[in-house]
Order: structure tokens, then sequence, then C-alpha cells
């Protein structure tokens, strides 16, 4: 097996890890193994899996408005066109 040593570490970083440790009843080696373990098997989403995140979120925020949603890009250019009509004097 390979062995990683870390220098350097702020000394809070070290406590809060213990404390982790303390609380799951490991010791701070096997919580720092646990950690970078868990930490290299995450996957970075692809585009797709966000995209399909994204909209699953936006399905359940609906569901629970009971409608559709603005698209945000639409919203922000109105309130940019009305805040031009205010300023140049127009209504």
């Amino acid at each position: 097996m390979a062995q990683i040593l870390v220098r350097n570490l702020d000394e809070r970083t070290v406590k809060r890890l213990k404390d982790h440790a303390r609380k799951k009843g490991h010791s701070l080696q096997a919580e720092v193994k646990s950690i970078l373990e868990s930490s290299a098997q995450e996957e970075i989403l692809d585009w797709e899996a966000a995209r399909k995140l994204v909209d699953d979120i936006r399905n359940r925020i609906q569901k629970k408005v009971g409608g559709r949603l603005d698209d945000s890009t639409l919203i922000i250019r109105r309130d940019r066109d009305w805040r031009t009509r205010r300023l140049s004097g127009g209504r």
C-alpha cells in the first residue's frame, strides 16, 4: 500500500479531523483515509448528468409553485428595459 505524508496542516484542520474521527469512533488515520478514498471515488458529473439534475430540480420546484418558471434571462431583460425607460422619463 502507498503512503502519503501531508506537511504543514493548519492546527484547526487537524483538530476538526480529530473531532470527526472521535464522533465516528475512528482513529485520525482511519478518518483521513476514509475521506481521501471517498473523495477519490467521487465522479465528476458529465454535462448530461448535470442537465438531468437541473431538470429534476426545476420540475420539483415547478410542482411546488404550481406552474411554469420564467426564464431568468427574460426577467432580467424586462427589468433592465423597465429601469431604462424609467430613467429616461418614459413609462
